[in-house]
């Protein structure tokens, strides 16, 4: 059962949500794909806060989606629960951490996935497994019976194989939410190293969709991307403190990560800092007439199994977290098996403004 933690009882016919084992589901132990995590877990007393819009819409919960242990890897496999398989191509890493997420909705076993993105970690799988997922702003959307990662980071989204999708998991975590009318119609093309293919399927998606595009710079970019696995390290550290005696009993990646951000001394945490805060500011002004920056949201294809690393896979999601600003990744035409995944990176609280460019992007003839 890689996909899935548990499977819930639900009533047919209802729109499917599946949640992601971080997220308390009442009457249901959330483990965090962690076995260490799993011999402790009792029973949820409560939802999280962000399931309130879903349950009083009538959302059948199918179960909880297996993850990366703790979060806390963007590769997406489990030791502990089993590996969701990536239904594009089974050679290849689902993406994580909400791995499980990606694969029920790809798999067709929900029509809506929650995830948590702290790194990438709705973008990253979304990407690999050619769906749709939006990472909200910081603090948008409730945290509050969601197990921590990084606090100054996490934040919860939805996952689904279309825009419209996504935007109904949106109206389950802040009902009446809506796409955005009144477009400028105008987005900033970012340029990072990439594989050609990647960006030319980017650069052709954006042609196609008529929207206007034009050439930005963003210096900072890989500072920010630094600073912000600092950041993460020390936070994630702090959160799983309660864990770090028992570092030999989880998946080596997210224990080095764990010893690593243990490890850390306070002056490179403040520089991290300080470093985010200017980052913040250059993005806002980047973003100041535009509905958003667009580039790939992985540099290259997704990585086969055993071949990928942290670094490579986070390199264009983790400075938007840094950020705190929402981002849409979404399919668009590319070299198969796996379509390129196109991000839309827009302004604080511009989820409606992303989704309704991501329409219009997904609805644009092939080029």
């Amino acid at each position: 059962m890689s996909t899935f933690i548990c499977r819930l009882p639900h009533p047919s016919g209802a729109p499917r949500l599946a949640v992601k084992d971080l997220i308390d589901v009442a009457g249901v132990p959330t483990t965090c794909g962690s076995r260490v995590v799993a011999e402790g877990a009792t029973a949820a007393a409560a939802d999280a806060a962000c399931l309130a819009g879903a349950r009083a819409a009538g959302a059948a919960l199918v179960g909880k989606a297996n993850c990366s242990e703790l979060a806390f890897s963007p590769i997406g496999t489990n030791p502990w629960f089993g590996d969701p398989v990536n239904p594009r191509d089974p050679e290849r890493i689902p993406g994580g951490s909400s791995s499980g997420s990606a694969v029920a909705v790809a798999d067709g076993e929900a029509d809506v996935a929650l995830g948590t993105d702290t790194g990438g970690s709705i973008r990253i799988p979304a990407a690999c497994c050619g769906v749709v997922g939006l990472k909200t702003t910081v603090g948008r959307v409730s945290v509050a019976g969601v197990w921590p990662l990084a606090p100054s980071f996490d934040s919860v989204g939805p996952l689904a194989t279309t825009v419209a999708g996504v935007v109904l998991g949106m109206r389950w975590l802040e009902p009446g939410f809506a796409p955005a009318t009144g477009l400028r119609g105008r987005v900033g093309r970012l340029r990072l190293p990439a594989d050609r293919a990647v960006d030319g399927a980017v650069d052709d998606a954006l042609r196609a969709s008529g929207l206007e595009v034009v050439a930005v710079t963003l210096p900072g970019w890989d500072d920010a991307a630094a600073a912000g696995a600092t950041i993460l390290l020390a936070e994630a550290a702090a959160a799983d403190a309660a864990l770090l005696p028992r570092l030999d009993e989880l998946d080596p990646l997210v224990a080095a990560r764990l010893a690593a951000g243990r490890d850390l001394d306070p002056a490179s945490l403040a520089a991290a800092r300080s470093i985010g805060s200017a980052w913040r500011r250059a993005c806002a002004r980047a973003l100041h007439d535009l509905d958003a920056l667009a580039l790939p949201t992985l540099r290259q294809p997704p990585p086969r199994l055993g071949a990928a690393t942290v670094a490579g896979l986070t390199a264009n999601t983790r400075p938007v977290n840094v950020a705190g600003l929402p981002a849409l990744a979404l399919p668009v035409p590319g070299p198969a098996p796996i379509p390129v995944s196109l991000q839309l990176v827009g302004a604080m609280g511009a989820e409606a403004t992303l989704v309704a460019l991501g329409h219009i992007i997904e609805a644009a003839p092939a080029a």
